[in-house]
């Protein structure tokens, strides 16, 4: 049972099935030695790469598929769905959002065709701070302008993948917050070579070791020389630029919670379906089967927004709104369908053979990052519904 949505375009129907077949190549077994000796997927994600997923949205004249993001949120959706961890690489989708909507032309033919073949990796995004949290705005690393450089300064955290990845999009303060009339202003993006930062000795990258296999570290920058040629869109304007990234992150880290949501459900059903106490299978029981129903209902309800917000996103309209709310239905519905797997389960459901346990911790992340639960409330609060601003 896949779950297939009928609102869905033919297309994608082929490229599901591809990454399906190549997902029955990574089983269970690969994900759980990867995540007790907490080691990247490079098979995986180099598998991905060579089937041309991973180039999915940028344009065909750079080497990749010119599709929109409706096709990538397939594609990632699948891959939670059948029991892989996307994590390893969406990163490299939703960061082509930004260089494709504010790269420069030579920027683009740089890095775009290296992107798109495998010969560059671009999965780190670093932005978050020891001291800012989600306060974008109150980010201490400076970029300080001297020649044709860029000298950057400062640390960042949570920034996942950095130890993996060629590239990284680095968001960084041009101006001080206290000479900008805005607080989003002053803040400049910028494309960093991070093998040539490691190698002049500017750049430290130290993992963190976490609760899930997320590759995630924080960096430090000492005096860290970065090409004029390398600021992304205009200086002083990168909050705008990331502005774009996030909620195409929003839309595709919610794809990936739909599909954790179906491989719960799944299993759920298959397990309900199966296991017999008291002479009769499990599922007969209300208890057992009406909360797998509702985190099933839950979970269509959640994917609707998704598509939704990625059709909005591709017609250039307002997604804003859409893109948090599916992020945060979807993050919910993956953590209940993980719950009434857990329970319907029983003791086995912690049992590491079975995966739940991996893809329920890996699941829990997502009501926290890349965006809280709270932040979004707050947002909607605030500029859907217009009540009171709250911080």
């Amino acid at each position: 049972m896949q779950f297939l949505s009928p609102f869905e375009p033919q297309h994608f129907h082929e490229i599901r099935d591809g990454v399906r077949r190549l997902c029955e190549k990574f089983p269970g077994e690969y994900w759980r030695k990867l995540d007790a000796d907490r080691e990247y997927p490079t098979s995986f994600v180099d598998a991905l790469t060579s089937a041309g997923y991973l180039s999915v949205l940028i344009p065909e004249e750079y080497g990749g598929s010119g599709l929109g993001l409706s096709a990538a949120v397939a594609i990632l959706e699948t891959i939670q769905a059948m029991g892989c961890n996307g994590a390893a690489c969406h990163a490299q989708m939703y960061n082509m959002a930004i260089i494709l909507r504010h790269g420069s032309d030579e920027q683009k033919r740089l890095y775009l065709p290296a992107i798109a073949s495998g010969a560059l990796r671009l999965q780190a995004f670093g932005v978050t701070e020891p001291g800012s949290g989600s306060d974008t705005t109150a980010l201490r690393t400076t970029a300080v302008r001297d020649g044709d450089y860029f000298v950057v300064s400062g640390q960042k955290i949570w920034t996942s993948r950095a130890e993996h990845s060629d590239l990284m999009l680095l968001l960084a303060r041009t101006s001080p917050r206290d000479q900008v009339s805005k607080k989003t202003d002053g803040l400049s993006i910028f494309i960093v070579d991070m093998n040539q930062a490691r190698t002049a000795g500017s750049l430290t990258i130290r993992p963190i070791r976490t609760m899930m296999n997320h590759a995630t570290t924080e960096l430090f920058f000492d005096r860290m020389r970065i090409p004029v040629a390398n600021l992304l869109g205009k200086e002083g304007k990168g909050f705008h630029c990331i502005l774009s990234g996030m909620n195409a992150e929003r839309v595709l880290i919610a794809a990936e919670c739909v599909g954790d949501a179906k491989w719960f459900t799944r299993k759920s059903i298959a397990y309900a379906n199966q296991r017999v106490v008291f002479d009769r299978p499990i599922g007969m029981n209300q208890g057992v089967s009406f909360p797998i129903a509702r985190a099933h209902a839950n979970m269509r309800a959640a994917e609707l927004m998704v598509h939704e917000a990625a059709r909005l996103y591709e017609a250039g309209l307002e997604h804003g709104p859409e893109a948090n709310m599916a992020k945060m239905l979807a993050a919910d519905v993956a953590v209940e369908a993980g719950n009434a797997c857990i329970q319907t389960y029983g003791g086995y459901g912690f049992a590491e053979e079975y995966d739940i346990e991996r893809k329920f911790r890996e699941a829990r992340l997502y009501q926290v990052a890349p965006v809280s639960t709270n932040l979004i409330l707050s947002f909607i609060a605030e500029h859907v519904l217009k009540l009171p601003r709250s911080y």
